[in-house]
């Protein structure tokens, strides 16, 4: 069975293994640190503190394997592969809403980088998905949970920009 291919930005492949170093030099090092301590108070049978450890180097080892696939699978979108005539992962789109006239700053990304918080929006999301692909100009309808909405496409740009 092929593995889901992971679409990354340059910045978001950097964010990903920077994640990984510190989980395998800094995050394995406290964990073991914390196994010594806990196997150090006895009987191992009924000692919390070993359990918990336990618990958390099982959940940081799941980690590291899954960054290490994702990482394997990535394809990288570099910022000269970036179209600024149609939507792209990796653009930056300034939308106007059609209903209420305010105007929105997103970046497509890959789900995997999709940040709401940080107006990262995921390229499978409602609103990703509907102006994928789309020039400048183009108004689109996106079916959200709170209804539809409408956005004309005012400017494409290159991430970061």
């Amino acid at each position: 069975m092929k593995e889901k291919e992971v679409i990354l930005t340059v910045a978001g492949l950097k964010k990903l293994e920077e994640e990984l170093e510190h989980l395998k030099s800094v995050r394995r090092r406290e964990i073991a640190e914390r196994i010594k301590q806990a196997i150090g108070f006895g009987d191992i049978s009924e000692n919390s503190e070993y359990e918990d450890a336990k618990n958390e180097q099982a959940f940081i080892e799941g980690r590291i394997l899954s960054l290490e696939k994702m990482l394997r699978n990535a394809k990288i979108i570099d910022d000269e592969e970036i179209d600024t005539e149609v939507v792209s992962i990796g653009s930056t789109v300034l939308l106007k809403d059609l209903e209420y006239g305010s105007r929105l700053k997103y970046t497509i990304v890959g789900s995997m980088e999709a940040d709401p918080e940080a107006n990262k929006i995921s390229n499978e999301s409602p609103v990703g998905k509907s102006i994928l692909g789309m020039p400048k100009g183009t108004v689109v309808t996106v079916s959200v949970p709170a209804g539809v909405l409408k956005y004309e496409i005012i400017d494409i740009l290159k991430e970061g920009s």
